[in-house]
């Protein structure tokens, strides 16, 4: 029984199996016997590819294995290798302190003087970026640089050689701050660049042939956009063409990349522009001083021709009718017959008709002196008015803006002082030439009426 159920659970699973091959073949089989024929070659092919299949599945796991053995072999020799690399690292470490610390007993106490060598070789080489010597000697930093990186890394001492290149360098570098040296430098200017021949003034300022000051910086050499005014640059320019000999010319000491004091010798402004800086107000103090100025000079003008015709009057006995006294001896001379009473009514009214034209201009000269410091103090009130204003809106961060703002604003009490000062003395000096002539009438006439009354 049992074999006939192991019969047919034989027949069904080779019935499913040939199922796909029967199905193949069925397209192709028309009878039973070709069928049974395609489905026998059918399995015997599948056969023969499934041992195929084996056998590579064979040889891949021997490979495998074969590789695992090698990267095995591999690791091993790695860590064999570490091992020795551990080691010899080890061995170096101990060799590298062993050499540091003779290499610290040998130096002893010269360690602290390379320490001031590297020291010193830092700030000279610092120095010598923007020193006007590297104009004329350049290729000084790579040699410093060498010799920093020779004593700041500590494996190996200077030489005499390089310690005497220092010494060298700082020698001629004070050497060169006293000397005047004419050469050929490439020049920035606006243009472009350019070769021009430049007067370096020691360490402190280089100036160019025409006297203008350069700026160095950066190993560059360019020209100030603004050159100091008044004399330095007409002296800068006198030793720019002197061949031989002393001349006065201005320096920075501060330094050649324009310097804090060349820096606000520069930024400094000028006579016109703090003039314009005065604003409207500024303008009117000024048209009203010119006006004082020309008036008083007139008025001076007039003052002495008529003083020296008056002076030539008091030498002649006959009235001429070109001068006040002259006018005034003609009046008497007209009314000589009269009580002294009219006598001196007609005197005084010759001498209050000559007033007008001896005394004008005065009381406007007087004004333009009162008025002219009231109109600085509004120009500064104004001026500041606006300055808190700009402080209000940007706030008080940068005080150079400030101070420039109210330095503006007194600009125009300036201008007011300036103008009353000199007004108030022209009008002094023309207040009293007038007062003499008057003098002079007022004498005469006195006289006239005491002879008058003798008589």
């Amino acid at each position: 029984m049992k074999s006939l159920l192991n019969i047919a659970s034989s027949v069904v699973l080779g019935a499913f199996l040939l199922l796909p091959v029967a199905a193949q073949a069925q397209q192709q089989a028309v009878s039973l016997d070709e069928l049974l024929k395609k489905v026998e070659s059918g399995r015997i092919q599948e056969s023969k590819e499934n041992r195929q299949r084996e056998k590579a599945f064979a040889a891949d796991k021997s490979q495998q294995a074969k590789l695992l053995a090698n990267v095995k072999a591999e690791l091993a020799q790695q860590e064999k290798r570490s091992a020795e690399l551990d080691k010899l690292f080890e061995e170096n470490d101990k060799k590298i302190a062993e050499a540091e610390k003779r290499l610290h007993e040998r130096m002893g106490t010269l360690g602290e003087l390379f320490g001031h060598i590297t020291s010193a070789a830092g700030d000279t080489r610092g120095n010598f970026e923007n020193s006007l010597v590297s104009i004329d000697h350049p290729g000084r930093e790579k040699f410093l640089d060498n010799l920093v990186k020779v004593t700041s890394e500590g494996t190996e001492l200077p030489s005499i050689e390089q310690i005497e290149g220092l010494w060298f360098e700082l020698q001629r570098e004070m050497t060169e701050q006293g000397k005047i040296v004419r050469l050929t430098a490439d020049v920035a200017r606006g243009e472009g660049t350019q070769q021009e021949g430049i007067v370096r003034i020691g360490t402190f300022n280089a100036i160019t042939d025409k006297g203008e000051y350069l700026k160095y910086e950066a190993g560059r050499l360019s020209v100030l956009p603004r050159q100091p005014s008044g004399k330095y640059v007409s002296e800068a320019g006198a030793l720019a063409g002197l061949q031989s000999g002393f001349t006065k010319v201005g320096i920075d000491p501060t330094g050649p990349s324009g310097g804090s004091l060349l820096s606000a010798l520069i930024d400094t402004p000028t006579i016109v522009e703090r003039w314009h800086q005065g604003g409207l107000v500024g303008y009117v103090i000024s048209g009203i001083g010119v006006l004082a100025i020309l008036l008083a000079i007139f008025r001076l003008i007039v003052l002495s021709a008529v003083s020296g015709k008056v002076r030539s009057q008091l030498k002649s006995d006959t009235p001429n009718e070109n001068n006040p006294l002259g006018r005034v001896l003609a009046a008497a001379q007209s009314n000589k017959d009269a009580d002294v009473e009219t006598m001196e009514l007609k005197l005084n009214e010759a001498i209050l008709k000559e007033l007008p034209k001896l005394t004008s201009g005065e009381s406007l000269l007087k004004i333009i002196a009162a008025v002219a410091p009231l109109l600085g103090l509004l120009g500064t009130v104004t001026g500041m008015i606006l300055t808190f204003q700009a402080i209000t809106i940007y706030g008080a961060g940068d005080p150079k803006a400030m101070a420039g703002g109210i330095s503006s604003a007194l600009i125009t009490t300036v201008l007011g002082l300036i103008v009353a000062i000199p007004t108030i003395l022209m009008h002094t000096i023309v207040a009293g030439r007038s007062k003499h002539i008057i003098h002079v009438l007022e004498e005469q006439a006195a006289g006239i009426v005491a002879e008058h009354q003798e008589g």
